[in-house]
């Protein structure tokens, strides 16, 4: 007999959590002018939804996100399983606490780990997407959020949350959704990219695009990855979402090795480190997905409608808004969040504004940083308040 090992999992974990899925036959229109004939969305739940379905809460994520983001799932070897990637902050007891909400969390439409994009079969041909998957933009993703939201019986959800992309997505719920929000928490966010952004993801894209593997998008017909040009891809943004002090701090000039080897292997650890992150993701993440998420954040631009008044923009909005920015970010600069505060004030809208000192950089939003998760969940704790007393529906 093998004796199976029996995992612990932490006190304030969700659990053993299982992806659910959801067919949707209705064709979608999307803002490309091009419309998806059906297509499958991948999601996960965490709490119970309450009486009147007021406690939900929609967690969006970024470029690099899914569904996965909390608890663990069935099947992993208990030594080595790893949380969802945001665990610091869902589950008993934590931020979003998922003794008073129902929290929900999909993997957008364009993704690859289960909804459809440019990996899944294209029903006309029979063959993956490839480079043919159409160009979707941040306001179909809301769209198909609310399609989820309606399946799901949520008619108004107590608050949605997102931090980098995510929190664009959430920005544009407010915008094109404003009577079915409460609350709205945008973290390390934009109103649109900047134009050093848009040239970060397009070196990003170079680096995939000019791999030999990559066949014009359709390697999935020869067997193969464009492994090193996601790697590089990954490499760059990884750079990106780090400060300064922070690889300073992880890394500075350690060497591998106790003296230089006069040569181009990898000898500090910072070269280590990044060519370690590119490989693991090139053999979890598809490459045209990562084309797609980084021309969704390219394209997003929501004043673009409102004659480029972010104000103007913002007038329909009816949440609550608590923006949070991080001191090192330089990707999502605070300069960029103070934008989205300064809007909504003009716009006449609720809105709670904190700057965290903390030294990771963008990816500080993932982060165990005591001062942001208190913040954070002080804001929470007013949402589930409000839902205990029958104001979020």
């Amino acid at each position: 007999m093998v004796d199976v090992p029996v995992f612990d999992y932490p006190a304030d974990s969700v659990g053993l959590v299982a992806p659910q899925h959801l067919a949707v036959e209705t064709p979608l229109m999307l803002a490309c002018g091009r419309t998806l004939p059906r297509y499958d969305l991948v999601y996960e739940t965490y709490g119970t939804l309450n009486a009147d379905a007021s406690n939900g809460v929609l967690i969006c994520h970024a470029l690099s996100g899914h569904h996965h983001a909390a608890g663990y799932h069935a099947g992993e070897d208990p030594s080595r399983a790893k949380p969802g990637w945001w665990d610091t902050a869902i589950g008993p007891g934590k931020v979003i606490d998922t003794r008073r909400f129902f929290v929900v969390a999909m993997n957008n439409l364009g993704g690859c780990h289960g909804s459809t994009g440019p990996a899944s079969i294209n029903p006309d041909t029979g063959q993956p997407w490839g480079p043919d998957f159409p160009i979707v933009a941040v306001r179909d993703w809301v769209k198909v959020q609310a399609l989820l939201s309606d399946h799901l019986g949520i008619r108004r959800w107590a608050a949605v949350v997102g931090g980098s992309l995510g929190g664009m997505q959430v920005l544009r719920w407010t915008i094109d959704q404003p009577e079915r929000v409460a609350n709205a928490v945008i973290i390390a966010s934009a109103p649109k990219l900047s134009a050093q952004n848009i040239a970060f993801n397009e070196v990003a894209r170079q680096a995939i695009r000019r791999d030999p593997e990559f066949h014009g998008g359709r390697y999935y017909a020869h067997g193969v990855v464009p492994e090193v040009g996601l790697s590089l891809a990954r490499m760059v943004g990884h750079i990106t979402y780090l400060s300064d002090d922070a690889m300073r701090d992880k890394f500075g000039r350690d060497l591998r090795a106790a003296t230089y080897q006069y040569g181009f292997d990898a000898e500090f650890q910072v070269e280590s480190y990044l060519r370690y992150q590119g490989e693991v993701f090139s053999k979890r993440f598809d490459a045209n997905t990562y084309l797609l998420m980084t021309r969704v954040l390219d394209y997003f631009d929501p004043a673009r409608d409102f004659d480029h008044d972010l104000a103007k923009t913002f007038a329909r909005a009816q949440a609550r808004f608590l923006v949070m920015s991080f001191t090192t970010d330089w990707r999502f600069s605070p300069e960029r969040s103070r934008e989205i505060v300064d809007a909504l004030v003009a716009a006449g809208k609720d809105v709670s504004y904190a700057e965290i000192d903390a030294p990771q950089g963008h990816d500080s939003f993932l982060l165990d940083n005591p001062r942001y998760l208190g913040l954070f969940g002080a804001f929470m704790n007013r949402v589930g308040n409000d839902v205990g007393a029958g104001n979020a529906a």
